[in-house]
């Protein structure tokens, strides 16, 4: 276990200063955690609200899923998803900007993606392509429009929840053109109400899309990957559960994020009987051929 508290959703990235940094969902009174290793085995959640202040188009609730990114002119860059004001329970996904990998991140006012119609936007997740390339994968909130029942998405007809790909400008924040989905939840492949939590990478000339399926309160929460040989696609989903609920003691593992270099990964699981509090763990992780395992 990373870290013995709750900590939702964790990402990383390793900063100029040499540390490793977590962030997490909204908990322990703060609307984004963050956390620091030196080794990636021992973290320390740090007492610092790294997004002060608020733009002008989200609520102080529910900001969930953050990824930071260090740009090339040595500034980080946050994606994270916020209540929309206009159409409260759904969400944007917004970005904010700091000097420091601790922040304080100043919001944009003008959100990177919202598809409130349908559902909305969460769980981005930053990416830099062998040219340099910046991108943002994101889940459409489908769910959130749903007809009942498990994450809301368990009710004939069920909604689409895809994943999606958005091009940036080198600024990390600007889109160039529309985003295109690169994978869904299918009834076929027993994804249950959604697929969620995208994490993308390139290793040896293979895309690897990781991703969880089920609803993060059922133990069939899972992690699974999808790979593609261009980061366009077409993605094939591997159907192979990476992490499930009672390996090593796990309860509803998930929403994962891996590092570049193909090695490393945060996840979050329940860690108390009650299944309110999710804690980080971390796992090492190997790539080959488009297969993944960890230990």
């Amino acid at each position: 276990m990373g870290l013995n508290t709750d900590f939702p959703d964790p990402t990383f990235l390793k900063a100029a200063d040499g540390d490793w940094y977590a962030y997490g969902s909204n908990g322990n009174d703060k609307r984004i955690q963050v956390a620091k290793s030196t080794d990636f085995k021992t973290w320390t959640l740090l007492n610092i609200e790294t997004l002060t202040t608020l733009s002008t188009w989200e609520t102080d609730k529910d900001h969930w899923a953050p990824s930071v990114i260090l740009r090339d002119d040595g500034k980080y860059v946050m994606y994270y998803s916020g209540e929309a004001k206009s159409d409260i329970g759904h969400h944007c996904i917004g970005t904010a900007i700091s000097e420091s990998p601790t922040g304080p991140f100043i919001p944009s006012n003008t959100p990177l993606s919202c598809r409130l119609k349908q559902g909305g936007s969460i769980d981005p997740s930053g990416f830099q392509d062998a040219d340099g390339t910046r991108y943002v994968v994101f889940q459409v909130d489908g769910n959130s429009i749903g007809h009942g029942g498990d994450c809301n998405n368990g009710v004939e007809p069920l909604v689409s929840t895809p994943i999606m790909l958005q091009k940036l400008q080198a600024d990390g924040v600007t889109p160039v053109g529309d985003a295109v989905q690169i994978l869904d939840r299918d009834t076929a492949d027993d994804d249950g109400p959604l697929v969620e939590a995208p994490s993308l990478l390139l290793h040896q000339g293979v895309y690897y899309l990781f991703y969880s399926t089920h609803c993060y309160t059922d133990k069939a929460y899972d992690l699974r990957w999808a790979t593609a040989s261009s980061i366009g696609g077409p993605y094939r989903k591997k159907n192979v559960r990476l992490l499930k609920t009672g390996q090593d003691g796990l309860t509803s593992p998930g929403s994962a994020t891996v590092c570049g270099c193909g090695d490393r990964m945060l996840f979050h699981g329940f860690c108390n009987s009650a299944k309110t509090i999710r804690c980080m763990y971390v796992a090492d992780v190997s790539l080959s051929g488009g297969d993944a395992t960890i230990s």
